[in-house]
């Protein structure tokens, strides 16, 4: 993610949000994305989360970590999977679709963080700024850096991080893991 967007690829790239989960909460066929109309960095593999949001409230948040495609239809995918497929939420309802407000966090390549303890580790974080990975064998979690508004010490931020992840939330503490950092252009609808 060299450059941020422009107004208008944000514009676009809610517009195809809300499309997509409007046809899916109605059940309705979503018509392929046409590439070539769009402009080229939204034609540029990409990754992306979606994050919807009712009355402030989480409502649904899917994304991926890596880019694999082009960065609409990461958007469109994950608006869909936010909407329908988040487990900690039922899917989202036809009475919901107007109320429900839709954020994109379009996310940097991942970087891995060099530290030598617990301690190096929180002293290295940079909240406000940074979204969060952990690895710990097969699990995994992450946090985007719009999370550390909710938990702004970087020390519980790890806890609840690790909880995520299906760990005890103090093994960041002394276990070594793997941590990546990344960042992300965050937008949302204006209403």
């Amino acid at each position: 993610m060299s450059t941020g967007l422009t107004e208008g690829e944000r514009e676009i790239l809610l517009r195809l949000a809300r499309e997509a989960i409007a046809s899916a909460v109605r059940k309705e066929k979503l018509p392929p994305l046409d590439l070539q109309s769009l402009p080229p960095t939204l034609r540029e593999n990409g990754a992306s989360f979606v994050t919807l949001t009712l009355q402030d409230d989480l409502r649904g948040c899917i994304g991926a970590l890596e880019a694999y495609q082009p960065l609409a239809e990461d958007v469109r995918e994950h608006a869909i999977a936010a909407a329908l497929d988040d487990p900690r939420f039922p899917p989202v309802s036809k009475s919901e679709l107007d109320r429900i407000r839709i954020e994109v966090s379009r996310l940097t390549a991942p970087q891995e963080l060099e530290y030598t303890s617990g301690e190096d580790l929180l002293k290295k974080l940079r909240p406000h700024v940074d979204g969060v990975i952990l690895k710990y064998g097969p699990r995994r979690a992450t946090f985007l850096p719009q999370v550390w508004e909710k938990i702004p010490d970087p020390a519980e931020f790890l806890y609840q991080l690790c909880y995520k992840m299906g760990a005890r939330p103090s093994l960041w503490q002394d276990t070594k893991l793997q941590v990546f950092l990344y960042q992300v252009e965050e937008f949302h609808e204006l209403n």
